[in-house]
């Protein structure tokens, strides 16, 4: 009985690894079989333009069949960086107030309407952008600053432009902040939780002051988690598609001002994809390589920042 007991136990404990380990070795698969596959539809790309040329190219154009990565790519990268400046010292007051300030009665009810934040359709976001935030940067932001800091020499072109509507790289670097705000709070949220609270009573004791204990105690303690937070965060930034693509503009052409419209790897990836064919839709495919290529890489950096967090911890 007891013999027949254990090959039973052993048997469970058999099949639970195999389930277990097959559900992580399908989560390799699947993400070798993507990159595979989105580098053997780029191939096409890579042949006729180069990979190197392809990046440094500005020029895009049906007529001639000839694109370039430069501008989608170097709008997905001002964007990302635009939305974090944004985002960042936001969300980090969000987490310091809810963690060191904030009464326990509100304490949930902010910590949900961050959450809520996060649940949001991005679609939702970008009609929000398009049609509510965009005209009032026309007719506020984009007109203050343009009759400003757009007078001054050397710089002020880059606060003036000549198109309207309000969609531009600025705005949806905006948009992009509050999408990436409820990650960034949550985890530095999280993080400073962590805090032992017998650092920050001897700090108190010290007679240090409530600003003083974050500057010096919950900050440079947590500094692992927050910087990680951020390059999550920055992921997220690199790969939102639709909220990005109503509010960017769009267009191909040179960036002079941070009012221009302009374009991102999604957002082209997300008007162009159904209609494109040979040439068009290997370059489609290209894009999408190197955008999946650089979630990899940021993704990468922030569990090395983790364990290395850790390791000092240990």
């Amino acid at each position: 009985m007891k013999n027949k007991k254990r090959n039973q136990k052993n048997t469970s404990n058999a099949v639970f690894k195999f389930l277990t380990f097959f559900a992580s070795s399908l989560t390799i698969v699947i993400i070798i079989s993507m990159i595979i596959s989105l580098f053997y539809q780029s191939i096409p790309a890579i042949q006729k333009f180069g990979f190197v040329d392809f990046i440094f190219t500005r020029e895009w154009s049906f007529n001639k069949d000839i694109y370039g990565a430069f501008r989608p790519l170097s709008g997905t990268i001002l964007t990302s960086i635009g939305a974090l400046l944004l985002a960042i010292p936001i969300a980090l007051g969000i987490a310091i107030f809810i963690t060191e300030i904030c009464p326990a009665f509100l304490r949930n009810i902010i910590s949900s309407a961050i959450e809520l934040l996060a649940a949001i359709p991005s679609i939702i976001y970008g009609m929000w952008g398009l049609f509510t935030l965009a005209p009032l940067i026309e007719g506020t932001v984009q007109k203050a600053v343009s009759s400003t800091i757009g007078l001054l020499p050397v710089i002020g072109p880059m606060f003036q432009s000549e198109y309207a509507g309000g969609v531009s790289i600025f705005t949806a670097s905006i948009v992009l902040s509050i999408m990436v705000i409820p990650f960034i709070a949550a985890i530095a949220r999280d993080t400073f939780t962590q805090t032992p609270d017998i650092l920050k009573e001897s700090a108190y004791g010290l007679g240090a002051t409530k600003w003083e204990v974050v500057r010096y105690i919950v900050l440079p303690y947590s500094k692992t988690g927050v910087q990680s937070g951020i390059i999550i965060a920055a992921g997220r930034a690199l790969g939102e598609t639709m909220a990005i693509a109503y509010v960017i503009g769009n267009r191909h052409g040179p960036l002079n001002s941070i009012f221009d419209p302009y374009t991102t790897i999604t957002s082209v990836l997300a008007n162009e994809f159904n209609e494109a064919v040979g040439t068009q839709l290997s370059t489609l495919f290209l894009l999408a390589f190197i955008l999946f290529i650089a979630n990899f890489i940021t993704l990468a950096i922030a569990k090395i920042y983790s364990r290395r967090g850790l390791s000092n911890e240990l």
